[in-house]
């Protein structure tokens, strides 16, 4: 996490043992939990195994790093990063589907790790009408206050639920209907003469590798943006603003 993005997020960051136990406790939102490596202290123990078993991400890191993103200088070894909203499961995305009688619109996003990238693509799909996103629990920008900013608000009424594992996620959209379609630069696919009509899940690879190959073997199309500049590829918001955008130009006939 780069220094400029902890600043920003701050207001969101819970330090101490007693605050971010209590925090557990109430059910707060919680996007990860920092925990200092190597640190046997019970209290430690405690707070992990009771964030883990709430689902939630906790990733051991040196002193060091805890240090820099305090802002109290007394955060005890662990340090709490809170969610702008509470996750949705893959069920209430399609129910919004379902309740706007419209077929599913979902964005898979397979390791965006940078949150003003995941924000713009919240926000362009809030705009598309999308129904929701689905993002891994781990190598993935969460929904912090960086985020919320970069997506102007429209965290707000976009439905995010975050996973185990993105695979599985797809195996279980497959089986509720959708057809899958990844985005890669060697696409079968042009865009232009792909048809979106349907059930569909779009997604969108991370920003240095693109798509896992697990998830790209789990795609039923693979979907190439046609280029005619020297650079060989777009941002991944960008790109995830021209698929969208097309899926919903399609829509629209």
């Amino acid at each position: 996490m780069k220094n400029e993005e902890i600043k920003e997020e701050r207001q969101d960051i819970i330090e101490g043992r007693n605050a971010v136990t209590e925090a557990l406790r109430a059910g707060r939102a919680i996007d990860k939990i920092y925990l200092a490596k190597g640190d046997t202290d019970k209290a430690l123990g405690h707070i992990a195994s009771t964030a883990r078993s709430a689902g939630t991400v906790v990733v051991e890191t040196d002193r060091h790093k805890l240090d820099q993103m305090s802002f109290t200088g007394a955060h005890q070894g662990v340090i709490a990063v809170c969610a702008v909203r509470a996750y949705v499961s893959i069920d209430d995305i399609l129910q919004i589907a379902k309740d706007r009688e419209e077929p599913p619109f979902v964005i898979i996003c397979d390791e965006i790790s940078d949150p003003h990238n995941f924000g713009a693509i919240i926000r362009t799909a809030e705009c598309a009408g999308a129904h929701g996103v689905i993002i891994p629990k781990r190598r993935s920008a969460g929904m912090t206050a960086v985020v919320g900013k970069a997506s102007a608000g429209a965290v707000e009424h976009m439905a995010v639920a975050r996973v185990p594992n993105i695979t599985a996620a797809i195996k279980e959209l497959k089986a509720s209907g959708l057809w899958i379609y990844g985005t890669a630069a060697d696409g079968t696919n042009e865009l232009w003469s792909t048809d979106f009509s349907g059930p569909i899940g779009l997604v969108i690879g991370s920003e240095g590798d693109g798509m896992s190959r697990l998830v790209a073997e789990s795609c039923d199309f693979t979907v190439r943006i046609p280029m005619r500049g020297n650079v060989s590829s777009l941002n991944a918001s960008a790109a995830a603003s021209v698929l969208m955008y097309e899926v919903l130009r399609q829509k629209l006939k």
